[in-house]
């Protein structure tokens, strides 16, 4: 007993000399990166500002109330020998950890920039650079803020991976890929579950897509943001879907808007501008503004259901709201703006067939052409 209180004394006359870590380490100079972080004691703050250009896999694991800041200029960079990790930083098992103000630069042989695992929480990436491969990958029920974060992905698949029941919140940001011929995603919510606003996302072949019971909202949720509305613009043409949602999933637009222009291929068929398909949801309100869409504008398949209350759907190549499969769409009065469902100026504007059905017929404005038998005017047939 008395040498378990003379070990506990010790440690705690230790920590005031590890209160307020600090460490400066500048990887122009030789130094490392990962050789700083082992001098560290994982369970109190500390501070590790980056200079230069660091080569190397870095770990962080155990670490709690840890910030990793980036000087201007600062980058952390794949090394060019076989991986040993899937990620350039790896975050495992952590709390309280921030980067911020660095640049990362991978190649394809690495899953994703940034990889952020373990069950970690209060995890914040803010003012942060990726190019390469992937972007940030959340994964092992996680929980990860990202803040004014521009992903240029060019290999791999998705620029920000919400997966293995984790949480993302996004604000402000932007996603993009170049002309080339891999096919990408911007948002990757599979059993994830990601809330943003002010987001751009650019040229991606799949800009949000969600499967496997995960779900995406749009809200207005940080006062500080520079932005509210999420815009899915594609100038290159390569969209297949602005968002597709699969497989029990869910996208809710709430105070924030979705902004989808060009969307889809020329040949119709299911791209466009959002593609709710398998068990799926779209709660739409009066916040989805899709535009000039290639393919379809709003396409819900496979038992599946979309809510439309003051929402607009305009100038698409095919269809603009189109239900199909035992699938259904209601067109609900809208009491806040616009009572109405703005869908014209489409190849078709209202389609569905023999086995769907479309309600609220009465709330769609200036549908030229129609072609579904099963729209109903109100809510229901006549109720007793």
């Amino acid at each position: 007993m008395k040498r378990f209180f003379t070990l506990a004394a010790l440690l705690f006359s230790a920590t005031p000399a590890f209160a307020g870590q600090t460490r400066t380490v500048n990887c122009d100079a030789g130094q490392s990166l990962t050789l700083t972080l082992a001098t560290l004691v994982k369970f109190l703050p500390a501070t590790v500002t980056v200079k230069g250009t660091c080569t190397e896999y870095v770990l962080v694991d155990g670490f709690n109330n840890l910030t990793l800041v980036g000087a201007p200029g600062a980058t952390l960079q794949q090394p060019s020998e076989p991986p040993t990790s899937a990620f350039v930083l790896s975050i495992e098992a952590s709390r309280s950890v921030t980067v911020a103000g660095l640049a990362f630069r991978s190649l394809p042989s690495v899953l994703s920039s940034i990889g952020i695992g373990g069950g970690s929480n209060e995890v914040l990436v803010r003012d942060v650079t990726t190019d390469g491969s992937g972007g940030i990958f959340v994964y092992e029920a996680s929980q990860v803020r990202l803040v004014r974060v521009t992903v240029n992905i060019t290999s791999n698949y998705a620029a920000i991976w919400a997966v293995d029941k984790s949480d993302v919140h996004i604000v402000d940001g932007l996603l993009q890929r170049p002309a080339n011929s891999n096919f990408n995603a911007g948002i990757f919510a599979s059993s994830g579950h990601v809330t943003m606003q002010g987001m751009t996302i650019r040229d991606m072949q799949q800009s949000i897509n969600i499967d496997s019971s995960g779900d995406v909202d749009l809200v207005n949720f940080e006062p500080a943001a520079a932005g509210i509305d999420v815009i899915v613009d594609n100038p290159s043409g390569t969209n297949f879907n602005g968002a597709l949602v699969s497989d029990s999933s869910s996208l809710n637009l709430g105070s924030a808007k979705l902004r989808i222009s060009d969307a889809g291929q020329p040949y119709g068929g299911d791209t466009g501008a959002v593609f709710i398909t398998n068990g799926s949801t779209l709660n739409a309100n009066a916040n989805l503004v899709v535009s000039n869409s290639k393919g379809q504008g709003v396409i819900v398949s496979n038992d599946s259901h979309a809510r439309l209350s003051g929402s607009s759907i305009t100038g698409g190549a095919h269809g603009g709201l189109v239900v199909t499969n035992l699938s259904t769409a209601s067109v609900d009065f809208n009491f806040f703006g616009n009572p109405s469902t703005t869908i014209t100026a489409n190849g078709t504007d209202v389609f569905c067939d023999s086995k769907s059905r479309i309600t609220g017929g009465a709330n769609i404005a200036n549908a030229i052409t129609v072609n579904c038998s099963s729209l109903l005017p109100g809510s229901y047939e006549n109720l007793p």
